[in-house]
């Protein structure tokens, strides 16, 4: 029998062969190690302005300039941080959608709702930035001078002080009740959407007090519009040194930090989460990144995913324990 030989394929059809093959589309770890090939968005949950904006832009820009596309913040307010994550939550991951994330959309209102649209694990995390110590502000018209005395106040009158927040679930909301259940007492929730709008009224005498950053009371200060009580964190801020901590009140364990740091939807590309780890920790330590982000008081961290997420951890254990002593409702 005999067997029938291959055909030989005439000249042109191997060059055509040839141009097929190639045409194909490089296999995804060729795509990921040229990332990124285009603009990247970079969802931040709370509106313009605010000291998570500053971050965002801040970093941003440096990732920008070192890799040669454009990251776009996007600014997506609304329920303490949960519209925005939600957003990266549900995004392709493939790192041309990220978050900025920080307590209010990463870890509050995952945890302190009955059913989240999204769940801690949707999040790869990147890298932490840093943490902010926030301040306790109330309008300049109040009697009130220190957290001591908005505590004996408080006790005497249980209800009656307004307490401002950038809405349900966000880190100024779960500050209040870390701090009302520190020094038990009990003031009225105000949630707005926004940390903005809380200002607005509280400048506006429709709230007596607030947890904010000291760059968005900056303006505020300089027109004696509204009085500093206390530094809720460890140390007094290079910007507020005359302000005492809340600890040096007598006042223990009602201290909230505002955290920040990137994160990407879960599966992310892990040659990808080590690319944008590497850019944004070479952007945190740039001179007049330290310098901008140091005038509102933020204390740089970076370092690797794995420490960013065993932060996350040890700050969903602290909501955890808030929650089973009853200073925080699940809704």
């Amino acid at each position: 029998m005999r067997i029938a030989k291959a055909p030989v394929l005439p000249s042109c059809a191997v060059i055509a062969f040839i141009t097929f093959v190639t045409s194909i589309p490089a296999p995804a770890q060729e795509s990921e190690a040229s990332y990124p090939v285009k603009p990247v968005r970079f969802v931040v949950p709370f509106p313009a302005g605010a000291s998570n904006d500053l971050v965002a832009r801040t970093i941003g820009q440096k990732m920008s300039d070192s890799l040669g596309q454009q990251f776009v913040v996007d600014n997506r307010p609304g329920a303490g941080g949960l519209i925005g994550g939600d957003t990266v939550a549900k995004a392709i991951p493939d790192g041309y959608t990220l978050l900025l994330a920080n307590a209010g959309p990463s870890l509050n209102n995952v945890l302190i709702r009955k059913n989240p649209p999204y769940h801690l694990g949707d999040f790869a995390p990147v890298v932490w930035f840093g943490y902010l110590p926030l301040i306790i502000v109330a309008n300049s018209s109040s009697p009130l001078t220190s957290a001591k005395a908005l505590v004996g106040y408080a006790k005497e009158n249980p209800g009656k002080l307004t307490w401002g927040s950038s809405g349900v679930g966000g880190t100024l909301h779960i500050g209040l009740e870390a701090f009302q259940a520190a020094t038990d007492i009990k003031v009225t929730h105000v949630p707005y959407k926004g940390s903005a709008p809380g200002l607005v009224a509280l400048v506006g005498g429709q709230v007596d007090l607030m947890l904010t950053s000291s760059l968005s009371i900056q303006a505020h200060m300089k027109a004696g519009r509204i009085r500093v009580l206390a530094i809720a964190g460890p140390k007094r801020q290079s910007v507020l040194p005359n302000v005492p901590t809340l600890t040096e009140q007598g006042i223990q364990g009602g201290d909230t930090i505002a955290w920040y740091g990137m994160a990407a939807p879960a599966k992310t590309p892990r040659r990808v989460i080590e690319k944008l780890n590497q850019e944004a920790n070479k952007a945190l330590r740039l001179p007049d990144v330290q310098q901008r982000l140091g005038q509102i008081g933020l204390e740089f961290e970076g370092g690797t995913p794995e420490k960013f997420n065993a932060f996350i951890q040890a700050e969903a254990k602290k909501l955890h324990h808030l929650i089973k002593i009853g200073a925080v409702s699940v809704q």
